[in-house]
């Protein structure tokens, strides 16, 4: 065959034809990348490097106000000395009390709420709602000094309740004879666990809320043909369509519990409290580095507190990946 045979020319159109062409960029070729450029500018100054910096610094001691030069490497000094540190560990452990007695009645209070308010209200069950989700959007700073003054030993409405309570005949072995102290160690972290729980609720209602809307009405209504009543369409309905949204709800409230900072903060006056009875894992890192200026410890703490939350929030997994709840 011959390199001027039709049938071998006509090969060659097609390859050329087939092959990628490379054509030159032209300039507003870039114009996409440009416009979303900002994004992962700030992303980058705002975000990777903090997050890479306090790696780095979580192994140096820090004076910032020497300067860079100033930084000096210790290793893993930094951790050693916050596992070991007393004040370190109290303050775990009211993060984990207070995530506990905070976390756990808000789910056990918003399941039902949300079947109650999605049975019982029709039209008006978004206004309902509205009010409910009120505390999650409200100023936590306000919310906090709020309920500082609802605490307040002499002058407080829920002491004032809780004493004229304890009045009565049947439930003065419930409610206290004389006002409470809530500044007091003991009755601290009480005080916090409420706001926390009343500010939250409230979201956890309108999540599993959002997923009750999901449910098949079929459902129920073959329930209800069957002679099931409310309860039994709660309890083998409701609640194993809601484990998704259950595992989702779990999870951020343990990430949030353990970022507690606000509420603790304002209440407490920034200090923690008596004998640091409401001081938290992010308190303790705040008033480490802007307190005491020890940066680099106060980075290793972020860090064990970042690796508690990822190992808690691990073990939430496996339990609902284990027990079939994420299906």
């Amino acid at each position: 065959m011959s390199l001027s045979d039709p049938s071998t020319l006509a090969l060659e159109s097609t390859m050329d034809k087939a092959a990628p062409r490379r054509h030159k960029l032209r300039p507003w070729d870039w114009a996409p990348y440009v416009f979303i450029s900002p994004f992962f500018i700030l992303f980058a100054v705002f975000g990777v490097f903090p997050m890479l910096f306090s790696i780095y610094l979580s192994f140096h001691t820090w004076d910032p106000a020497a300067g860079l030069s100033a930084m000096r490497w210790v290793g893993i000094e930094n951790y050693t000395f916050t596992l070991t540190d007393d004040w370190f560990q109290k303050s775990v452990f009211n993060t984990a009390w207070i995530a506990v007695v905070a976390g756990a009645p808000q789910h056990l209070i918003a399941i039902p709420l949300a079947f109650f308010l999605h049975t019982a209200f029709g039209r008006w069950r978004n206004a309902v709602v509205g009010f409910y989700f009120l505390p999650f959007i409200t100023s936590s700073v306000a919310i906090a000094l709020v309920f500082t003054t609802l605490f307040s030993r002499d002058y407080g409405v829920i002491n004032q309740v809780l004493t004229q309570l304890g009045q009565l005949p049947v439930l003065e072995w419930i409610f206290p004879q004389q006002k409470i102290d809530w500044g007091q160690p003991e009755y601290t972290k009480w005080m916090i666990s409420f706001v926390v729980f009343w500010r939250y609720v409230g979201w956890n209602t309108v999540l599993y809320l959002a997923a009750m809307q999901t449910i098949p009405k079929d459902l129920y209504e073959a329930a209800t043909m069957d002679g099931a009543g409310k309860l039994q369409q709660f309890w083998h309905i409701t609640v194993p369509m809601l484990k998704p949204m259950m595992f989702f709800a779990i999870t951020l409230t343990i990430i949030g519990n353990l970022q507690l900072f606000e509420e603790p903060f304002i209440i407490t006056g920034g200090t923690g409290g008596i004998d640091q009875a409401g001081k938290t894992a992010a308190m303790h890192m705040y008033n480490t580095a802007f307190m005491d200026g020890d940066f680099g410890t106060a980075s290793a703490v972020a860090w064990l507190l970042f690796i508690a939350i990822a190992l808690l929030t691990w073990v939430n997994n496996k339990i609902f990946a284990k027990s079939g709840m994420k299906d």
